[in-house]
């Protein structure tokens, strides 16, 4: 088995060992770099490429939710947008509001892109979450509450929706997986367990592809 795991910076995946000889899949790494824009690009140019049977997002994340532990390795099922549309004075309307995309046309369904789950999926054995994507980290009491209230997603990233949109538009089975660093709020680094999350998500990886 063709097994790919993507993450936009090395220092998420750099713990993670060369696939060893016994190992039944075969493991390739890419590195997109930060963001939808850089993870468009570079996923889309290795896949036109290559070919794999799996295609893994592997990461560090924010979360909405206080009740997923920090360092916790969840699965992400479902994505959306949390910046991509427009202010209206006040108020803020998103893509599918502004009538531009149809979010009921592939690879959206009610506005999300979600991972088709297939057998190969009951082997992640994480907690299912959904996650918001976007560009600005959520990092003041008003942006976050914004989007807490608007999308109740439970955690977000930079990557995430880019990854779904492309795996689903070009038919590639794929699992989105990340370790909670942080909770979402007003910014503060001394709270976040960045290295604990990383060490969780590649003892995960480790294990879940041997597993393969």
């Amino acid at each position: 088995m063709k097994v790919l795991i993507v993450a936009a910076t090395e220092m998420e995946i750099r713990p993670l060992p060369a696939s060893p000889k016994e190992r039944r899949c075969n493991v390739s790494r890419l590195i997109t770099g930060v963001g939808m824009l850089a993870t468009a690009y570079s996923l889309t140019r290795h896949l036109q490429q290559n070919k794999y049977d799996l295609v893994i997002q592997a990461g560090v994340g924010g979360s909405f939710d206080r009740d997923i532990q920090l360092g916790e390795v969840v699965f992400i099922t479902s994505e959306r947008y949390g910046d991509l549309g427009a202010e209206d004075h006040d108020n803020y309307i998103d893509i599918f509001e502004m009538g531009l995309v149809s979010p009921n046309i592939p690879p959206y369904t009610n506005g999300r892109l979600n991972t088709p789950l297939l057998p190969i999926h009951e082997k992640i054995s994480l907690r299912k979450v959904s996650g918001l994507t976007i560009n600005t980290v959520s990092g003041n009491e008003k942006t976050i509450q914004l989007r807490k209230e608007r999308y109740n997603c439970q955690m977000e990233s930079m990557e995430g929706a880019a990854f779904h949109y492309i795996c689903l538009q070009e038919n590639v089975l794929f699992a989105q997986v990340r370790a909670i660093s942080n909770y979402v709020t007003p910014r503060d680094k001394s709270q976040w367990k960045m290295k604990e999350a990383i060490i969780n998500l590649n003892n995960w990886l480790i294990d879940f592809t041997e597993l393969l």
